[in-house]
């Protein structure tokens, strides 16, 4: 490659820090819940002629930095609504957290910008960017213990059937595979009207590839299931305090009662994470109350301890006498929130005692009078292609979480975009349940069957919808934005030899 010529040499560098900065604030406005995709067509070409009026590559990803700062300082504000729960403990965290978290995730955007600048102007310089990006993307999957959060392909995420038809091609490509095309079709303004005509046919291929598969796609008959997912709805203040553990429980055994007394099927009833106040793993008389009232079988989040006394963010499976038929433990934990890093020299662990202990990876569970399920523990949902066994693929998914930790604000709601997207990537229905919502249930297509809102408190019964085939996208996993995403950056990052003349 060769270094690109220096556009606008005479911009102060501080002015053109401060515009990356602007474009990345302005760019978070694309994000689930607001949806604005059209911000991207401003925010990408601005960002474009920022790296091309770049004196070297190192400004080039300073100005990336400073894109992804605004970006992710935006995207991720809701995380202070966790720290305020906590802030008797955690109050001088209030002002560090959320903008040491986006300075680490705009590094991801800094060196995509810095390997732009080498390329030629032109549609091998959005090429370089567009690989590089998904290539950095796919890097925080699994950087850390991975912070996927926010790619950009979620924007697609729209409600209702606009939504339905636009992540149909996540089944193929994948989350990751929705951001290389959003940040290529977000460049066609910087490339030109031949550009934009070609940005304008392949959003209507896209289309076209989106309704087609929702009408040729059949999925597998239901089988036969009702599943009440109950939204107790109770503050995080009050989750663990002993004063409200009865109060808690009643409040969700009188809910699923009335919920499985509404249900036409077979039924099986969801609570959400860690919603039982009680050790169920060892307390058998709460879990025969659960099965008194659920006369069936239910799928409750519990807290239990292993055999070295640390705690395991679980699900059990109960069977309609109260026995434990399958349990998961949840893998991918939160850092901070339930454990604390080594390499992290200052004390914010929320969770004593060494905090929780990890579980074995996706699993599928079997229980008696259930089809086979893949459980997901709070945020594992945001992990694209690792949510299920591959060696024994699941027939639904089921998401249990606690997002009262964070407000009516739009981390749920962001959650709630990367739970429906697993659906479609994976050809499979989800059944979301949250304990302050938006509990919810999405088909193999990610078509929403019903919900329960933010801040409600309720038993939503939904038929459990039948499966599709492995998706594309299930069988090959990252390697289809992995190869994507490297291809197109070769591409922009081969210089092709000038003709005479």
């Amino acid at each position: 490659m060769t270094p690109a010529r220096n556009e606008g040499r005479g911009r102060r560098p501080w002015h053109a820090s401060a515009a990356a900065f602007g474009l990345g604030l302005l760019s978070a406005a694309a994000l689930p819940p607001l949806h604005v995709i059209p911000v991207l067509l401003l925010a990408v070409p601005g960002l474009l002629a920022l790296i091309g009026s770049s004196t070297g590559a190192r400004q080039a990803g300073w100005r990336g930095f400073c894109f992804g700062f605004g970006h992710h300082l935006v995207g991720l504000y809701w995380i202070t609504e966790a720290i305020l729960i906590e802030a008797a403990r955690f109050w001088w965290l209030v002002p560090l957290a959320v903008p040491a978290l986006a300075a680490v995730l705009a590094l991801f955007v800094a060196l995509p910008c810095a390997l732009a600048w080498w390329a030629r102007p032109g549609w091998r310089r959005v090429a370089v960017l567009a690989g590089a990006w998904v290539l950095a993307d796919l890097a925080r999957q699994f950087v850390g213990t991975g912070f996927p959060w926010n790619p950009w392909g979620s924007v697609w995420a729209l409600p209702g059937p606009v939504g339905d038809v636009a992540l149909q091609p996540a089944a193929w490509i994948g989350v990751h595979g929705l951001t290389l095309v959003t940040l290529l079709l977000a460049a066609t303004p910087a490339l030109g009207r031949r550009a934009m005509a070609a940005g304008a046919a392949a959003l209507l291929l896209w289309t076209g590839a989106g309704l087609a598969r929702l009408q040729l796609a059949v999925p597998s008959p239901p089988p036969g299931l009702d599943v009440v997912l109950v939204q107790g709805n109770v503050p995080q203040g009050h989750k663990w305090d002993r004063a409200f553990a009865l109060e808690t429980f009643g409040r969700y055994l009188a809910l699923t009662r009335g919920g499985v007394a509404r249900a036409t099927l077979p039924a099986v009833a969801v609570w959400p994470e860690s919603a039982s106040p009680f050790l169920l793993a060892q307390d058998q008389a709460a879990r025969q109350a659960i099965a008194e009232a659920a006369q069936a079988p239910a799928l409750v989040g519990s807290v239990r301890f292993d055999a070295t006394g640390r705690p395991l963010n679980s699900l059990m499976a109960l069977l309609a006498d109260g026995a434990p038929a399958a349990i998961y433990d949840k893998s991918h934990l939160v850092p901070f929130g339930e454990y604390q890093p080594d390499w992290f020299p200052l004390p914010i662990q929320v969770v004593p005692g060494g905090g929780f202990a990890r579980g074995p990876g996706p699993s599928t569970l079997h229980a008696p009078g259930l089809p086979p399920f893949g459980p997901l523990i709070c945020y594992e949902a945001i992990f694209p292609a690792q949510v299920t066994n591959a060696a024994d693929r699941p027939d639904w998914l089921v998401n249990v979480t606690n997002d009262a930790w964070f407000g009516n604000s739009s981390g749920p709601r962001q959650h709630l975009a990367a739970a429906r997207l697993r659906a479609v990537e994976e050809g499979l229905p989800l059944m979301r349940v949250a304990n302050t919502g938006i509990s919810v249930g999405f088909d193999a297509f990610g078509h929403e069957l019903g919900r329960l809102g933010m801040g409600s408190t309720g038993a939503l019964v939904l038929a459990l919808p039948g499966h599709l085939a492995p998706t594309p996208f299930a069988r090959f996993g990252l390697a289809v934005p992995l190869l994507l995403g490297a291809g197109l950056l070769l591409a922009g990052a081969v210089p092709v030899r000038r003709r005479p003349g």
